[in-house]
């Protein structure tokens, strides 16, 4: 696999990754923490000379990898095709956004002061991180139609700090839906090119197992 195509992978399974992420924490009010540190991650590296570092490298997309391989050997349960729901409205989304250049850069001066602020890894901020992001993503992405609708249960759905980490995520997921768009993905792929994504994420996962 070349670099491109390599790259290509790993920013999908970015995407699969985000999406996961919402869906568990619209349903579980958690999701798993080294996939939601990642995702997060992803966000805040805007100069980054690679696209692994991006993630913190390859186990930060483990998540992601497995979502997209089990996704692509034919969902046939309902939240399999939830998750893939929200894949395609990420980079239906995204493709809207790359034709918006104020909006790429109000978020890109938004995810800047974000950086500028002195971030901790204790609960307190990274409360107050998440509330950051989900803010942003609330003014720019989330005035864009169609709207993701995240379903999940209300009592979660309820928790302002659940609907924090929600929108973080499906910005997580922007940005990696952007990275992919910019190296070449299409909609097409995710359609008809599932055997060969799928083929290439499990040579990558058979990498971070070994």
């Amino acid at each position: 696999m070349n670099d491109t195509g390599r790259d290509k992978i790993l920013a999908l399974a970015g995407i699969f990754q985000a999406a996961k992420l919402a869906q568990e924490l619209a349903r579980q009010g958690r999701a798993e923490n080294d996939a939601l540190e990642a995702s997060v991650r992803s966000v805040l590296i805007t100069d980054s000379i690679s696209t692994i570092a991006i993630y913190g490298g390859l186990g930060g997309l483990a998540t992601g990898l497995r979502t997209m391989c089990e996704k692509m050997r034919g969902a046939t349960k309902a939240d399999e095709f939830e998750i893939a729901r929200y894949v395609l409205q990420l980079v239906q989304l995204t493709r809207k956004l790359q034709k918006n250049d104020a909006m790429v850069a109000e978020i890109a001066e938004g995810i800047e002061k974000i950086k500028q602020e002195p971030i901790g890894d204790d609960e307190v901020s990274l409360k107050d991180l998440y509330a950051e992001l989900a803010q942003l993503y609330k003014d720019t992405i989330s005035t864009m139609r169609p709207k993701i609708i995240v379903q999940g249960e209300h009592g979660h759905l309820a928790n302002p700090e659940v609907v924090d980490k929600v929108r973080t995520v499906l910005l997580a997921g922007i940005r990696s839906a952007y990275l992919w768009l910019q190296l070449g993905g299409s909609r097409w792929q995710l359609v008809f090119g599932r055997r060969n994504q799928m083929s290439k994420a499990e040579a990558v996962l058979a990498e971070i197992d070994s």
